[in-house]
């Protein structure tokens, strides 16, 4: 059954210990009626704890957009921690590549360039890992949670950070659950500030009608859900464009299908910055 709530921003933790500091900070409250998984919530803010590896984070972030119903532009976030054969224990990083060993598909957030914290690539692996990539994080949720949510908002929305708990001189035997919560709430200022940014740029996608959306309509053949994707990427290339022209000239398109690739294919050629 569908909720109703005014909800713009969902985030999401494996562990119970990344997810108690941010609970405490934005004064969350347990979602009783939600059994699936531990949800707290306040006006504003769904916060999920979704538990360890890909498939309950790809279940959470699924489920949890599937039962309530939120703004058409909402803000995911994914922060949980990592390790890395080198980066200081409670180090901050804002992921600017995400891999998946398994698969070996790659997925490119995008970046907020004013964010006040480090960036770095990361690598989603199934099991624990005793051995440490050279130069790059390692978890075991976040490829599942990036290719979850892009089906629910715009990439420009989703973000995923990660702490460092563990490296080379402290392996992953010793990680803390207090030492996790502490090294999240270090960083809590920046994990508001940057959710802040992410947030107004969510208030701005969220508009009326863009331009060319009816006169698509009337040229082309859109689903329903075709449609609402239509309306979300006209927005995006509005807003990161400042509102320039999109000239759809000599594209022998045929429908709406090839007109939503036309398009992403247009706005995955931009140079984003906030």
């Amino acid at each position: 059954m569908k909720s109703f709530n005014t909800y713009n921003i969902f985030i999401y933790t494996a562990l119970p210990c990344e997810a108690k500091p941010l609970i405490e900070h934005f004064k969350l409250k347990k979602d009783i009626d939600v059994r699936a998984f531990a949800v707290y919530v306040n006006k504003n803010i769904c916060l999920v704890v979704t538990g360890l590896g890909k498939s309950a984070m790809a279940s959470a972030v699924g489920y949890t957009q599937a039962r309530y119903i939120s703004n058409e532009h909402t803000v995911l976030l994914n922060i949980g921690i990592a390790g890395h054969q080198q980066h200081s224990l409670g180090e901050l990083f804002l992921i600017d590549k995400i891999t998946d060993i398994d698969s070996q598909k790659s997925y490119y957030p995008t970046l907020i360039n004013t964010a006040s914290c480090l960036r770095d690539g990361l690598q989603t692996v199934s099991k624990p890992q005793p051995q440490y990539h050279a130069s790059k994080l390692c978890d075991m949720e976040a490829s599942a949670f990036y290719e979850t949510a892009v089906r629910f908002t715009s990439s420009e929305l989703i973000v995923c950070l990660k702490i460092i708990s563990d490296n080379k001189d402290s392996s992953i035997d010793a990680i803390d659950a207090k030492q996790v919560s502490a090294f999240i709430s270090a960083k809590l200022s920046i994990i508001e500030e940057i959710l802040i940014k992410v947030s107004a740029l969510a208030a701005l996608i969220n508009v009326p009608e863009p331009q060319m959306f009816n006169e698509l309509l009337q040229k082309y053949h859109f689903t329903a859900h075709q449609r609402q994707q239509l309306k979300s990427q006209l927005s995006r290339w509005d807003i990161l464009t400042d509102q320039r022209p999109l000239l759809m000239v000599d594209t022998n398109l045929v429908c709406g299908k090839e007109v939503l690739l036309w398009i992403n294919s247009h706005i995955n050629t931009l140079n984003f910055t906030l």
